[in-house]
C-alpha cells in the first residue's frame, strides 16, 4: 500500500522483521600486530621552492584510541623512517590500519599527501609481509610497510555478538584522590589542575582540581592495550602551556590485576598529598543494546494479539466461510511516504478510504516518514484511533493546517520555544535548529506543545487494536561527501528504535540517552515527540551535493553514482573490507579545496543524537552474514 509521493525503503516489512537470531557469546584470542613504516616514494612537492616534510600517522582504532606518529623528515620526497609500532587486537573483529602521510606545516594545518586503508585480516599468523601502498594505478606515489601479525598468551576475550556487531568486554577505572586526611595543599599549588586521560574510552579526559576529594570512573575496553596518562597544570586562563608546565606520568592498565588498588604519587605534588589511588574492574556483562535481527518479546506479543484483529477483519472483508487459521493471517504494511505537509494531508484521505472500505484493520504495519509520520503521531495520541471515525481528526488538521505559519513566530510563543529548549539543553541533550522547528511544528499542527512520547504510544497496541508504527529516519554521517554516499534507516517503534542493518536496537525510552559498548553510560529524559519529528522529517540531512544530484538526476535511482563500498565505512573507525585509498581530491589539505568540501557537503542545521552503537565494533565476516545489507537502492529518498 502507498501513500504520498516519494519512496521509503521495504526494509522494515521485510523477512528479518519476523525471524533472525539472537545474539551469541564466544571467545576470541588477542593477537600482536607489528607495524614498521619504511619508506616513502615519489612525494608530490609541497610548493615550488621546498620538497615536503613528511611524517606518517598510524592508527587502529579497533584496537585502541591511540594514534602513532612517527618522525618528520624534512625536505624530502624520498623519506626514509624505519620505525616500528604495535597493537594488542581481537582477532573475532574487522581491524582496519589506518595510515596517513602528512606534510608537516609550520603556520598553516599539515596537509594530507597520501591516505590508505588496509584490513589486517590477510595477514596470516606468524608471516611477515612486506606491503607497497600505491596513491592510485597510474600515480607514481607509494608508501613501503612491514607487517607481522602474532598470537599471543593473554586469555581469550568473551564476545557478545549478532556475527555484525560485537560487544567486547568493557572495564572500569575508579580513581581517586588519596589525601592521607591532610586537606592542605602544598603552597603555591592551590590553582593547579589535574587532567587524567585514557584514549578509546568513554570519557577520554577528566579535568579537575586536586585541592578538592574526587571519585570517578573511565570505562573502556579489556583488551585495550593503552595507559592512563595525567599531568598537573595551570589554569586555562593562566596561558600556561600544559605540555611544559609540569612533567606528565602515565600508568599501563595492562599492568592493573582486576580487583587490586595501586596507589601512584603524583610529580610536583607533595606526600601524602599528591596521591591517586586506582582500581580496575569489570563491568557488568548484560547489554542495554539488543543485538539481534528478530523482533524483541514485545513486539512478538503484539503480533499474537494483532493477528486476532486481522484475522477478523479479513474474514468479513472477503466474505469468507471460516475462520483463519493462525499460520494463514498475513502480515500486511503500509508505507506511507514523505513530502511534508502533501504527504499528511494525502495520509488522512487514504487511511479514511481504507477505514471506510473495512480494511484498515487488516493492516499489522504502518511505517511512514517525513510529513506522513506527523500523521501518524497525531494519531497515536489516541489509543482506539483505528476504531473511530476519521472525519475529527481530519477536521482538526484541516483547522490548523490553514492556519498562518507566522502565528508560530509571535514573542509569546518564542519565549515559550526558549523556555522549552532551556530545559531539554538542561537535561543534557544538544539543542539544534532542528528542535525549534519541531516545537513550531508541534505548535501549528496541534495549537500547543504537548508532553507525548513514544513510549506511550505503547497504549495502543496493549489489545491490538491499531497497527503497529514504524517511523522511518534516514541517519547520516556529517563528514561524508553526500547522502547517496552514506545513508541509514533508523526505526522508530513505541517498543524500540535501532538499525535493522546492524541488528542494533534500543527500548524507545533510551534514545538519546549515552551508550558504550552496548552499555547504558548516561539516561536521559525520554524526548517529546515534537523533537522526533524534526528527525523524522529528514529536512535537515540535505546538502547542496544532495540537491544538485536530485536536479541533476530527477528520481531515476539508476543514474545515482553511488559508491557502496562507502556506505560500510566510518562505523565505529572499524569499517571497510579490504585495501584501498581515498580518492586524492577528498583529502586534499588546502584551505580552498577544504572550505569548497565544506560548502557543498555541510548540514549547518542537521539534528544530532548520541549513536546507541557507540563503541561496538564490527565482526570481522560481517559482509557474508545474509542479514546484513548496505541497502545502495535506497538512494531515492
Amino acid at each position: 500500500m502507498w501513500s504520498g509521493d516519494r519512496r521509503v525503503g521495504m526494509e522494515s516489512l521485510s523477512p528479518e522483521r519476523l525471524h533472525g537470531h539472537p545474539y551469541q557469546e564466544e571467545a576470541s584470542v588477542f593477537c600482536r600486530l607489528t607495524v614498521k613504516i619504511l619508506e616513502a616514494r615519489s612525494l608530490p612537492r609541497a610548493d615550488l621552492l621546498s620538497q615536503a616534510d613528511p611524517y606518517v600517522t598510524v592508527q587502529l582504532p579497533t584496537a585502541s584510541g591511540m594514534k602513532f606518529k612517527t618522525q618528520t623528515v624534512t625536505n624530502s620526497s624520498h623519506p626514509v623512517w624505519n620505525e616500528t609500532f604495535s597493537f594488542l587486537i581481537q582477532s573475532q573483529v574487522k581491524n582496519i590500519l589506518e595510515l596517513t602521510i602528512y606534510d608537516e606545516d609550520v603556520i598553516t594545518k599539515d596537509d594530507i599527501c597520501f591516505k590508505v586503508s588496509y584490513d589486517v585480516s590477510e595477514i596470516l599468523p606468524g608471516q611477515l609481509l612486506q606491503k607497497t601502498f600505491s596513491l592510485n594505478p597510474q600515480g607514481p606515489e607509494e608508501l613501503d610497510v612491514e607487517l607481522l601479525m602474532e598470537r599471543t598468551w593473554d586469555p581469550p576475550e568473551n564476545l557478545i555478538t549478532n556475527n555484525v556487531l560485537v560487544a567486547r568486554e568493557l572495564s572500569h577505572l575508579d580513581v581517586s584522590l588519596d589525601r592521607a586526611g591532610n586537606t592542605a595543599m602544598a603552597a603555591g599549588q592551590d590553582k593547579l589542575e589535574l587532567e587524567l586521560m585514557l584514549k578509546g574510552s568513554y570519557e577520554d579526559t577528566q579535568t579537575f582540581f586536586p585541592d578538592t576529594a574526587f571519585t570517578f570512573s573511565f570505562h573502556y575496553m579489556r583488551g585495550q592495550d593503552t595507559e592512563l596518562n595525567g599531568y598537573l597544570r595551570g589554569p586555562r586562563n593562566s596561558g600556561w602551556n600544559s605540555d611544559t608546565s609540569v612533567t606528565p606520568f602515565n600508568v599501563p592498565l595492562m599492568s592493573l590485576a582486576a580487583g587490586k588498588e595501586m596507589t601512584i604519587d603524583i610529580p610536583a605534588m607533595k606526600a601524602p598529598e599528591g596521591k591517586l589511588q586506582l582500581k580496575t574492574d569489570c563491568c557488568p556483562k548484560e547489554l542495554s543494546v539488543r543485538l539481534s535481527y528478530g523482533l524483541c518479546p514485545e513486539e512478538q506479543a503484539f503480533l499474537s494479539r494483532r493477528k486476532k484483529v486481522v484475522a477478523a477483519a479479513l474474514k468479513q472483508a472477503l466474505q469468507l466461510d471460516e475462520d483463519l487459521n493462525e499460520d494463514e493471517v498475513p502480515v500486511v504494511g503500509i508505507n506511507a511516504e514523505g513530502g511534508g505537509m502533501r504527504a499528511m494531508i494525502s495520509l488522512y484521505g487514504h487511511l479514511l478510504a481504507l477505514q471506510k472500505l473495512g480494511l484498515l484493520d487488516c493492516v499489522t504495519y504502518f511505517s511512514g516518514i517525513s510529513g506522513s509520520t506527523w500523521t501518524m503521531a497525531h494519531l497515536y495520541r489516541d489509543p482506539e484511533w483505528s476504531q473511530r471515525d476519521l472525519e475529527g481528526p481530519i477536521s482538526h488538521a484541516r483547522e490548523h493546517v490553514a492556519k498562518t505559519l507566522l502565528k508560530e513566530f509571535l514573542p509569546e510563543h518564542l519565549a515559550s520555544y526558549r523556555q522549552t529548549l532551556k530545559l531539554r539543553e538542561e537535561q543534557g541533550y544538544t539543542v539544534t535548529v532542528a528542535d525549534l522547528w519541531g516545537l513550531v511544528l508541534e505548535s501549528k499542527l496541534h495549537g500547543q506543545v504537548t508532553d507525548q512520547k513514544l513510549s506511550g504510544q505503547r497504549a495502543a497496541l496493549e489489545r491490538g487494536q491499531n497497527p503497529l508504527p514504524l517511523y522511518l529516519s534516514l541517519n547520516v554521517k556529517e563528514n561524508h561527501l553526500e547522502t547517496l554516499h552514506f545513508k541509514e534507516w533508523v526505526e522508530f517503534s513505541p517498543y524500540e528504535v535501532g538499525f535493522l542493518k546492524y541488528g542494533g536496537f534500543v527500548p524507545s525510552e533510551l534514545f538519546g540517552s549515552e551508550f558504550f559498548m552496548g552499555r547504558l553510560m548516561k539516561r536521559l529524559p525520554e524526548s517529546q515527540i515534537c523533537f522526533l519529528e524534526g528527525i523524522w522529517s529528514n529536512l535537515f540531512s540535505v546538502n547542496l551535493m544532495d540537491i544538485w544530484y536530485d536536479i541533476t538526476y530527477g528520481k531515476d535511482s539508476n543514474n545515482f553514482p553511488v559508491d557502496v563500498r562507502n556506505s560500510e565505512k566510518e562505523f565505529s573507525g572499524s569499517a571497510g573490507t579490504s585495501s584501498g585509498v581515498e580518492a586524492p581530491w577528498l583529502e586534499s589539505g588546502t584551505a580552498l579545496a577544504q572550505a569548497l568540501k565544506g560548502f557543498l557537503t555541510g548540514r549547518p542545521f542537521h539534528q544530532r543524537s548520541a549513536n546507541f552503537l557507540h563503541g561496538l565494533q564490527l565482526h570481522r565476516d560481517y559482509c557474508n552474514q545474509r542479514h546484513f545489507s548496505t541497502w545502495a537502492g535506497a538512494a531515492a529518498i
